[in-house]
């Protein structure tokens, strides 16, 4: 499963307020800078950024009956990019959940994603970052409901799993759907 021309990365939310120290942590959230780091290279000129990009009183704060803590407030340290990540090679970003009165867990939801990668002639995405059982989740469906394929990098994602498990079930509903499973080590060439 090597990557090809038609082939494109969605890094999502790989975002300070999802790593240790941000408003909304996923457990280990950060271990997955390395692996996507490492794969980057297999896509020029083809690596997606999706990043939560909220309004202040965005609906899925608890203030305004939502689930979760303000988190990736517009503008702030807070919504950046993990300093990590190896932004140079990001060579396209996607900004959602950008209204207050509508909530976006996929990178498709609200926004040009698909017809951009489609413009770029994208026909298989690979999709990491954070988190599996929500966003990661919701992206990769959202790609195959799209019409492209779609490969998971189960390594280069982590789960919040509010119940135990929720990052496997996520993992066996993409599967379901159609979308491969797969790892970094998978993708990457041997060593000579």
């Amino acid at each position: 499963m090597k990557p090809t021309e038609t082939d494109a990365l969605i890094v999502v939310d790989v975002q300070n307020t999802f790593c240790p120290g941000g408003t909304l942590p996923v457990r280990e959230g950060d271990a997955v800078v390395a692996p996507l780091n490492a794969v980057m290279p297999l896509f020029p000129g083809r690596v997606w950024a999706t990043q939560d990009w909220h309004p202040g009183d965005h609906c899925s704060f608890a203030a305004q009956g939502g689930p979760w803590p303000p988190h990736a407030v517009q503008n702030t340290a807070d919504a950046a990019l993990h300093p990590g990540l190896d932004v140079g090679a990001v060579t396209h970003v996607v900004r959602k959940g950008t209204r207050a009165d509508r909530d976006a867990y996929s990178g498709f939801d609200g926004t040009d994603l698909a017809e951009r990668l489609r413009a770029a002639g994208v026909r298989r995405v690979f999709v990491g970052g954070l988190a599996t059982d929500y966003c990661v989740k919701a992206t990769a469906l959202d790609a195959r409901a799209a019409g492209f394929d779609v490969a998971v990098l189960a390594d280069a994602s982590r789960a919040v799993d509010v119940s135990p498990g929720d990052g496997e079930k996520a993992l066996k509903a993409m599967e379901a759907a159609g979308c491969a499973l797969t790892t970094t080590r998978e993708i990457l060439p041997r060593e000579a």
